[in-house]
């Protein structure tokens, strides 16, 4: 019999994500410290924090098979992560406006069948925004909780102009890679 699998993440999307996928597993998620250091290149600094919060979980569940992810948006290099408050997040979307950044998924999974790490990247481009534009998305989404202050699948087509890449990996898993990786570790899904 197979490990179960444990997603070490609170985020919805991620369950979301897992839960279409048809992956049974549970959520168990522990505090976790994550570098937010901009000189390290992105897949490597996703990757420390992805790894961080599958082993924080693995270590009191050796038996199971742990889903750790670590989501973050990238503009020329420089990390942005979730806002602080409103006028930060502002800020960030302002940034944002008529340019190409990149989003960096990584995924750490830790198991007593074998380690996979894998971190991925999608290049996204914002549309020009307006100070209107910038209030309107802000009014319709909960900006707060996400890493560059937007959601793809939020009113995305409001200020998103093309997405280069995989789509699931803007939004938080890059799902196709992280069955592919458990179908390495004898998992059918």
């Amino acid at each position: 019999m197979l490990p179960p699998v444990i997603l070490a993440s609170q985020s919805p999307r991620r369950r979301e994500l897992l839960e279409k996928a048809g992956i049974p597993f549970s959520v168990i998620v522990r505090d976790t410290e994550e570098l937010k250091e901009a000189s390290m290149p992105p897949q490597e600094l996703c990757l420390h924090n992805a790894a961080a919060k599958a082993e924080a979980v693995f270590r009191e569940h050796p038996d199971s098979t742990v889903i750790g992810a670590d989501t973050l948006v990238f503009l020329e290099g420089l990390p942005l992560g979730k806002p602080g408050n409103e006028e930060e997040a502002r800020t960030t979307l302002l940034k944002l406006s008529g340019h190409t950044h990149h989003v960096c998924t990584a995924v750490a999974i830790r198991s007593p069948l074998g380690m996979k790490d894998l971190a991925v990247l999608t290049e996204v481009t914002f549309r020009k925004l307006t100070e209107r534009d910038i209030r309107r998305y802000m009014e319709l989404v909960n900006v707060m909780d996400k890493a560059g202050s937007y959601a793809f699948q939020e009113y995305g087509e409001m200020i998103i102009s093309s997405v280069r890449g995989d789509t699931d990996n803007v939004i938080g898993l890059p799902v196709r890679d992280v069955v592919t990786c458990l179908n390495g570790l004898g998992y059918r899904f």
